[in-house]
């Protein structure tokens, strides 16, 4: 494909990128320079059936990416790669029908079932092969629930896909997956890169439910009725990573989405690994390592719908400035849907201490705003304790659109922090990877380093955060078991 493509002298190449996120589907189309064509949002409803639940309709994502590719207009395409949320589990019967509404990741459910997974094939061992912990918001732990609590549609899967390989599906009738997002399952040797037989059997669960799998640039399909080229992708933080160029060891993304992900390159599997942090293959054909907190434009987005209804972030981030730094003693513990990084603890609960009347809404906002910062701050540091070192922050996400947050992020982590000149996240990243799999660059380094920009450097003010991220530190150590009664 790569040598045909070169061979022919094809014009400049139009790469599609397809994310499938939490709160909606964004399609856009790049050229060669990593320019922006076009792109197209679409957004889809979330269900909560029952606390601590996160369910999807799959074919609201399909309605949504529709949406999104009537939204582009008559676009030329050489290449689409796809992206999306990941770790969620897709039901699909023989024929291909989605069984019950997808189960999310930040889905808190399973934890009967993580305990189940440590004792049918060992802590240690589940660390040794997965690189990861059992954790409830990974794919197999929902396999798990649906056999031991909807066994009538447990009875009835064929398949089990996640997000954006259930888009490939209804865009090529082709089920494959890719080395990073399947690296989020729970059932998948990271250091191999392969689906683990050992794992897989002492689960009981048949390995060929699980699709294909390829590394991210490769293409997997291609477009029914078009023969367009699909690439396998990545999940959305190994796409939003090469969509920042943190593809190489020094470059390290900070990710301001739904949930909050500090992300940094590896060389090489790392033999031992870290149960507060994940250690998933690349989509640059290596590893990663990173840590996530599951409520960070999250809990944003709660705080505003709850305390500024109908206004729109511009508004809440002005109340935030004017309460000062620290928010006069009030500690936000940004936990809305409980904890993974560095506490990995489902039970966590979000918490406002320290109020007295003194106290206003411009603090409630400010303290949030600190709360996803300091969040942040512990899966840096928890990075560093398994020896990444961080020489230049890229910070990505719909966050980056409050320069008041980034800036605060620079002030908390005492570093400079950049912003894109592209920022469009996964769905950038995917379509890098699609030009990757036609030949229009050798590999994901050279196309990183081709087209991906800086925007902006904020660098740290004088304003002080470590009295307050002591607190912060200190709250939930006092809170833990308190939330473990609940």
């Amino acid at each position: 494909m790569r040598c045909i493509r070169r061979l022919l002298r094809w014009p400049v190449a139009r790469l599609l990128g397809i994310d499938v996120g939490t709160t909606s589907a964004k399609a856009l189309v790049i050229d060669e320079s990593g320019q922006v064509l076009a792109q197209a949002t679409s957004e889809y409803p979330l269900s909560i059936p029952a606390p601590g639940w996160s369910e999807q309709n799959p074919d609201d994502w399909w309605l949504g990416v529709q949406e999104c590719l009537r939204g582009l207009g008559d676009q030329p395409i050489d290449a689409i790669g796809l992206t999306g949320q990941m770790h969620g589990a897709v039901f699909l019967s023989k024929g291909g029908e989605v069984l019950r509404p997808a189960i999310l990741w930040n889905d808190q459910r399973t934890v009967k079932e993580c305990a189940e997974i440590e004792q049918r094939v060992g802590k240690s061992r589940v660390l040794a092969i997965t690189k990861n912990p059992p954790l409830t918001g990974f794919q197999a732990p929902k396999i798990m629930w649906l056999r031991n609590h909807e066994p009538e549609v447990f009875k009835l899967v064929r398949t089990v896909v996640l997000p954006k390989d259930y888009i490939r599906f209804r865009l090529s009738g082709v089920l494959s997956t890719d080395v990073s997002d399947a690296s989020g399952t729970g059932v998948f040797d990271v250091g191999k890169r392969a689906w683990s037989e050992e794992v897989l059997e002492a689960l009981d669960l048949p390995i060929a439910w699980f699709p294909p799998v390829q590394e991210s640039s490769e293409v997997s399909s291609r477009k029914a009725g078009e023969g367009i080229p699909i690439v396998a992708g990545a999940g959305d933080q190994a796409a939003g990573a090469v969509g920042v160029g943190a593809v190489c060891p020094g470059i390290t993304s900070i990710s301001l989405g739904t949930s909050g992900v500090v992300f940094s390159s590896l060389p090489n599997v790392p033999l031992e690994v870290s149960e507060s942090t994940h250690t998933f293959c690349h989509a640059n054909g290596g590893w990663h390592a990173m840590g996530v907190t599951l409520s960070c434009g999250g809990s944003m987005r709660w705080a505003r719908d709850t305390f500024f209804s109908g206004a729109r972030f511009q508004s809440f981030d002005e109340s935030a400035m004017s309460a000062p730094p620290g928010s006069d003693g009030l500690t936000c513990l940004p936990y809305l849907t409980g904890e993974r990084c560095p506490h990995n603890d489902p039970l966590a609960r979000g918490t406002f201490a320290g109020l007295t009347s003194a106290h206003g809404l411009s603090h409630i906002a400010r303290s949030v705003f600190e709360g996803s910062c300091f969040s942040l701050l512990d899966a840096f540091h928890a990075l560093e304790e398994i020896g990444i070192t961080a020489g230049d922050l890229r910070v990505m996400g719909g966050g980056t659109s409050s320069d008041f947050w980034v800036q605060m992020l620079a002030d908390v982590f005492r570093r400079p922090c950049k912003t894109l000149e592209v920022d469009e996240g996964p769905a950038f990243g995917a379509a890098i990877l699609a030009g990757v799999g036609i030949g229009v660059w050798p590999d994901v380094a050279h196309a990183c380093s081709s087209v991906v920009r800086m925007k902006r450097e904020f660098l740290p003010s004088a304003s002080a955060y470590g009295d307050a991220y002591d607190r912060y530190r200190l709250l939930y150590s006092h809170l833990a078991a308190w939330f473990a009664g609940l």
